[in-house]
């Protein structure tokens, strides 16, 4: 009898075990494994969009961060630049997702008044909020191809700062401000990551259409 009970609770704990293990690598492991150094910020960045409502963001934001940094360095969020500093000026992660989330929280409420779709959001996240403006004027939906006329226009008015590095073989040259295909790396990133809670193994990821 003793046996048999000791069996079954080997059987029990190896299938909590099991579970748990899926719940984690739900959170930890998408398409591309560096998710886990992404994973590991994802709750910073839920409690940060929390305090202003936009706690279902929580995979947006987790794959803008795998896009910006693969959640790697003091600024993960590379946020730096939305204070007007110079790139990784930020050390302190938590510090960076709180200002990469406040920047976020920006470019959406300024999306929404200006009526443009989800995907400029993401890209004027890399492009910055004058993008916003531009698509508002041409059609308010985001291409690659606006992407790039935008992008052109700021490398026209600062040659010598948006050159791609002067590496005339860069896939961005000559539209060397910002990555036209950000918005669209973004939305692979957001089709890999699930955010669950493991302590409570509830298998109810949370997404959001792109």
């Amino acid at each position: 009898m003793l046996l048999f009970l000791f069996f079954i609770g080997l059987f029990l704990f190896d299938r909590f075990f099991d579970l748990y293990n899926e719940s984690l690598k739900k959170i930890n492991v998408g398409a591309n494994s560096s998710i886990g150094e992404v994973a590991k910020y994802t709750p910073v960045i839920k409690k940060e969009l929390e305090k202003v409502d936009l706690e279902e963001y929580t995979v947006t934001v987790a794959a803008l961060m795998m896009q910006e940094s693969k959640g790697k360095g003091g600024d993960p969020m590379q946020a730096s630049e939305s204070l007007g500093l110079a790139p990784n000026t930020i050390q302190d992660p938590q510090k960076s997702i709180q200002q990469g989330v406040k920047y976020f929280q920006q470019v959406m409420s300024y999306g929404e008044k200006m009526q443009v779709d989800f995907p400029t959001v993401i890209q004027s996240y890399n492009m910055g909020i004058g993008y916003i403006d531009y698509v508002a004027k041409n059609g308010k939906k985001h291409s690659e191809e606006l992407a790039k006329k935008f992008s052109k226009i700021q490398v026209d008015k600062n040659p010598q700062t948006y050159n791609c590095g002067g590496n005339k073989n860069n896939f961005r040259y000559p539209y060397c401000y910002g990555d036209f295909t950000y918005s669209t790396k973004v939305a692979k990133h957001m089709e890999t990551i699930s955010v669950n809670n493991p302590a409570n193994l509830i298998d109810e990821p949370t997404k959001i259409s792109f």
